[in-house]
């Protein structure tokens, strides 16, 4: 399978990682980012080719031609834009498949040739050492075939989960976002333990080591994040201390509050776009 990566920002740079370090041939790969320094540092980082925009106004098109699936990996608000772009370069039979949050498939669709197989996604950045989580919806003319395409770069690096594209934004609350969660209550916690005397770089250590140790824990498909929480928190102890003065300031509605907002978000760029 020939894939073609257009942008190699947090995300596709993610999705690349990812893939290689589950087996992806590199010579099956390129990709394109804007500046020649760019460039270099990813063929020098990655072992693929990869061209610039800058140097050459075509290479968006070339990395498409020929291309089994292309996966666009700009900002929302140039995604049509590089449909328009590329479209004449795309084989019928290439899957085009999005990871930016609220571009619609049937907004690709609109900017790319009729009947062109499109595939949208919501990642997330753990996909880097294995661990990611990504949610995934076909468009109108998506057959099973191009959603198993689309699944093959993602399968090697995470856990992968067809939905309807009305719960995409759904799932970037989760998980789309949701690393972003866990690194907050990292440096919430390092603070915390700053200010109750600890040095700074230990309480950071300690923080990031306990986090990073009950994700690791969490990876189990088997366990209850319930369950594990409640094995820590004996009765009248230090947990259950923290834990109901957690409940009590109301971190469950603060929690709801925000993912609420990043879907809300994730509809206002759809109508952006």
């Amino acid at each position: 399978m020939k894939i073609a990566m257009l942008g190699l920002g947090n995300m596709n740079g993610a999705i690349l990682a990812g893939m290689l370090a589950a087996g992806t041939d590199p010579a099956g790969v390129c990709a394109t980012v804007h500046s020649e320094d760019s460039a270099r540092a990813a063929e020098e980082r990655h072992g693929i080719a990869v061209s610039c925009t800058e140097r050459d106004p075509e290479a968006n098109r070339n990395a498409a031609s020929g291309a089994d699936v292309v996966v666009l990996g700009v900002k929302p608000r140039y995604i049509r834009t590089l449909c328009r772009e590329i479209s004449t370069a795309l084989a019928p039979e290439t899957v085009v498949v999005s990871v930016a949050a609220g571009i619609t498939t049937a907004a690709m669709e609109e900017s790319l040739p009729e009947g062109q197989p499109v595939v949208r996604t919501m990642p997330n950045t753990p996909l880097t050492v294995g661990m990611g989580a990504v949610g995934l919806a076909g468009g109108r003319t998506a057959t099973e075939e191009h959603l198993e395409m689309a699944e093959r770069l993602f399968a090697g690096s995470g856990s992968v989960h067809r939905v309807a594209e009305d719960q995409i934004d759904a799932v970037a609350a989760v998980s789309g976002s949701g690393p972003a969660y866990a690194f907050l209550l990292a440096e919430l916690m390092a603070a915390g333990g700053a200010e109750l005397g600890l040095d700074e770089p230990l309480a950071k250590e300690l923080a990031r080591s306990t986090v990073a140790g009950a994700g690791r824990m969490l990876a189990d498909p088997d366990v209850d994040p319930a369950v594990l929480r409640r094995a820590v928190t004996s009765p009248n102890g230090t947990t259950e201390a923290a834990v109901e003065s957690f409940l009590d300031a109301g971190l469950a509605r603060l929690i709801a509050d925000g993912m609420r907002a990043s879907a809300e978000r994730g509809r206002q760029i759809s109508q952006e776009n």
